[in-house]
């Protein structure tokens, strides 16, 4: 198992564990987690609050060669607000667990010269659907169905 997408993987369950939605996402610069993030849009009532983007918020600032230098690991494939912010930061290289139960812009972000590795994770697959299937109004409304 890949550490870094393990570590995406503990932040997901955080966040389930605390009522939400199993989605974690970590930032990677230099072989180092340098940003750790789960989704929050129940937990803090937030519209915007997508792994990827907690964990970005949870980075900080960064210069710009450190963006592009860095790789956002998420447990599921990142939507389009995600992708957009990988995008705009011009982060290079996208590692995802899994793109089964949701695929976002992945053609999208390879179009842009990022490079989106699927790991094809298991446990990520499991997490997603039994959520899914508990509570397919609240995925709904995360992903703007």
């Amino acid at each position: 198992m890949d550490e870094f997408l393990q570590a995406a993987i503990d932040e997901a369950k955080k966040g389930l564990d605390a009522g939400g939605i199993p989605i974690g996402s970590v930032l990677v610069l230099d072989g180092k987690i340098i940003g750790r993030g789960h989704n929050q849009r129940v937990q803090k009532d937030s519209t915007i609050l997508h792994a990827e983007m907690d964990c970005l918020e949870n980075t900080g600032r960064l210069r710009a060669v450190d963006y592009q230098r860095a790789t956002l690991y998420s447990t599921l494939s990142p939507c389009n607000m995600c992708s957009g912010a990988a995008l705009l930061y011009k982060i290079k290289k996208v590692v995802i667990g899994e793109n089964d139960t949701f695929q976002g812009p992945e053609d999208l972000l390879r179009s842009k010269g990022v490079e989106v590795i699927n790991l094809d994770n298991d446990e990520c697959k499991t997490m997603m659907r039994d959520f899914i299937a508990a509570k397919p109004e609240l995925w709904n409304e995360d992903i703007g169905e």
